[in-house]
């Protein structure tokens, strides 16, 4: 029997301060230990992947650190390693600062009107914040809805009221389909619209612009051919056009091959399952080379034009199979509670069904996206000079003729940064839509 006054006492009187976990129970040194040093197999993985990662680096970050930026050739390049180490066994970075414009620009691209591209890569910045995050003011989707008319005016030049006459058909387009929209279903409404912006693009727009542009030229511009544009601003005129239209276009392809109507869906599952199956250097060169023999005699098809719709009607197809996946997830109640609350069918779409598939579908929309700007170096094969072929420009070059390594590790580094910056906007996107419990 335990004495009231005795020092021994089974229940604590007062409580201890919490003590820090022991070092190796947390941080750096429970990861190392978890996931290198767990067992005798992975610290032997460990230790060879480590001796061949201190090779590989013992080699590369002295070639590459050590290099040189400033020559005027390749042989000047040599004669400054040669004097600053004895060898050559350096890269040789100077070509990237020396022929900095022709990979940037293109071989043609005229250097008085590299303004233009400069200010439309930053519309490019300022026009996609507002559709990348929702936080932004919602005015600035006016400049959105602006820049694609802003950028054929700056990129190719001429008189601003082109660019406008295209954006007055989206305007007839809709008040078309307003005024329809109050008498007829919208199936003809849709098609109505459609008719009337047909008819303002092939056949009044013209007689308006030539009429503007005598009277009243509006901030003409210097004007650029296809062929003069190359380089990184091809690579992203291309992805940019074909990622943008390229989800909507997916879209309706995703829905129309789910459609109850047999030709609507004949039609969508034949273009899918055609382009899925053709590969995408085939319809550039049919871009290219074949399809002004199916347009009326005179007719000046741009070859840019030519390819970013192919591309965007290649990578649509490749988009409705990845949305079509997302709407196959959703489960029957979502369709159902939409019914029940007497949705008709687009408005189901737009607010119930659309969201919640497009959510599912994030990675593959983004994988999409990624493969079709690395795909725009595929035009180098239909003459348009991106930046692979400003490398074999630079290479055939007397003064740089030899250099191989610093071009094409430059190139992938640029193409590296922009696909690993949707890669990382994407698992943002999907962390910040995530209602799941966590």
């Amino acid at each position: 029997m335990v004495k009231q006054n005795s020092p021994i006492a089974y229940v604590r009187s007062e409580m201890l301060e919490q003590q820090p976990a022991p070092r190796g129970q947390v941080g750096a040194a429970k990861w190392i230990r978890e996931n290198l040093f767990s067992s005798w197999f992975n610290t032997i993985l460990t230790l060879v992947a480590l001796y061949l990662v201190y090779n590989l680096l013992h080699a590369l970050v002295p070639w590459a650190f050590g290099g040189v930026w400033t020559a005027d050739s390749l042989q000047d390049c040599r004669a400054i390693l040669n004097e600053r180490y004895g060898n050559t066994h350096h890269a040789c970075w100077a070509v990237i600062h020396e022929r900095w414009n022709q990979i940037v620009y293109g071989t043609f691209f005229p250097s008085s009107e590299y303004w233009r591209t400069h200010v439309a890569f930053v519309l490019l910045i300022l026009a996609i914040l507002p559709v990348l995050f929702d936080a932004l003011p919602r005015k600035m989707m006016w400049l959105t809805m602006a820049y694609p008319f802003v950028m054929v005016w700056l990129i190719w030049g001429g008189s601003l009221w082109g660019p406008l006459s295209v954006a007055v058909g989206f305007g007839v387009a809709l008040l078309a389909a307003n005024i329809a929209g109050r008498s007829l279903g919208s199936g003809l409404t849709a098609l109505i619209s459609l008719i009337a912006a047909f008819v303002w693009w092939m056949i009044l727009s013209p007689y308006v612009v030539t009429a503007l542009n005598d009277t009243v030229p509006l901030l003409a511009l210097r004007e650029i051919q296809s062929r003069e544009l190359g380089g990184f601003v091809i690579s992203v005129i291309i992805g940019v056009s074909g990622i943008a239209l390229s989800l909507p276009l997916g879209i309706i392809l995703a829905l129309g091959r789910q459609s109850d109507l047999p030709l609507v869906k004949m039609i969508c599952v034949g273009f899918i399952e055609f382009l899925r199956g053709v590969p995408l250097i085939t319809l550039l060169f049919t871009a290219s080379l074949l399809l002004n023999y199916f347009l009326p005699p005179d007719t000046e098809f741009d070859l840019t034009l030519r390819v970013i719709v192919m591309v965007t009607l290649f990578s649509s197809a490749y988009m409705a199979e990845v949305i079509r996946g997302g709407l196959a997830a959703l489960p029957k109640g979502q369709y159902e509670a939409a019914d029940a609350l007497g949705l008709d069918y687009w408005k189901a779409q737009r607010l119930i069904i659309m969201p919640q598939a497009l959510k599912i579908s994030i990675p593959g929309i983004v994988n999409t996206f990624i493969g079709l700007f690395k795909d725009t170096t595929l035009v180098f094969f239909i003459g348009i000079f991106d930046m692979l072929a400003a490398a074999q420009a630079i290479r055939a070059n007397s003064a740089w003729n030899g250099i191989t390594w610093e071009l094409y590790i430059f190139i992938g580094l640029i193409f590296w940064v922009c696909c690993f910056s949707m890669s990382r906007y994407s698992q943002w996107l999907e962390r910040k839509l995530r209602t799941d419990h966590r």
